[in-house]
């Protein structure tokens, strides 16, 4: 598979973000959720590699990670104005695929009108029921404050236990590796994927004209061995969305192989 040197697109806010294209065929852009970016998730190239023909897939840095610059103050429309830099340069109009929170910033971006000709969204981390806790509504500005004074690592762990369900022995143990370091370092921007989840983590139904605007194919999926409050929020989601289609695949635990997933791309997109 063809591989292009690291390149970066220029947001409207001045912003750098930092890409990578991988393969040849029409652009697809790959949103991460919170945390992740391409030099810590190996899924995206491997999925890049299975897309090779049909797809040039575009992996980025969100701002604030990586080797993507940032820019105060956050406002989610700052990210939305970073994927149309990226359309700008693989090409309009693009399929958009998000990964967990990553999903629900896609959706975001094709509520706002930026040219997208279909999104393709898996497990976004919706509660909507009782199947797990609730995020709790002081989340955001907790992580804030950790990060503001000077504590990332209390903002990681934060993250850990209340968005991802971890216990304290399991930080404690993540404290103790070697991932610990980039936990660290993305720490000032899960506040932002915080921001993006807004009140769609608190148990109840989605807000139905959050998204009202999306006209474009929706391809929702879920792992079927996913965790238990991914499955009713995908359905929420699909049930939500005239234009959704609903698909669960092969996976586990909010992942699932990336030749399953890019199986699944090619069938949504008729290739």
């Amino acid at each position: 598979m063809s591989e292009n040197a690291r390149a970066a697109a220029v947001s409207a806010d001045g912003t750098v973000i930092a890409f990578d294209a991988w393969g040849a065929g029409e652009p697809l852009i790959v949103v991460d959720g919170a945390t992740a970016y391409p030099a810590i998730n190996p899924l995206n190239r491997e999925l890049a590699q299975e897309l090779d023909g049909d797809f040039r897939t575009y992996t980025y840095d969100r701002r604030g990670r990586g080797d993507s610059t940032d820019t105060a103050p956050y406002a989610v429309e700052r990210e939305i104005e970073d994927i149309a830099a990226l359309i700008e340069v693989a090409g309009a109009p693009a399929t958009v695929f998000g990964w967990s929170s990553g999903a629900v910033l896609a959706l975001d971006a094709a509520a706002a009108g930026l040219p997208i000709a279909r999104l393709a969204l898996f497990e976004p981390p919706f509660v909507v029921d009782d199947s797990r806790p609730p995020l709790p509504a002081d989340y955001v500005e907790r992580l804030e404050a950790a990060v503001a004074a000077g504590r990332p690592g209390d903002a990681a762990a934060i993250f850990m236990t209340d968005a991802v369900g971890g216990s304290a022995e399991d930080v404690e143990m993540l404290r103790k590796s070697d991932f610990w370091p980039i936990m660290e370092a993305v720490a000032p921007t899960i506040s932002y994927d915080g921001r993006i989840m807004g009140t769609t983590m608190s148990g109840n139904p989605l807000p139905r004209d959050r998204w009202d605007a999306i006209t474009v194919p929706v391809l929702v999926m879920y792992g079927i061995r996913t965790f238990p409050s991914i499955i009713p929020a995908a359905r929420a989601l699909a049930e939500l969305l005239p234009t959704a289609t609903l698909r669960p695949v092969e996976g586990e635990q909010h992942s699932a192989p990336p030749a399953v997933l890019a199986a699944a791309l090619r069938d949504f997109v008729g290739k």
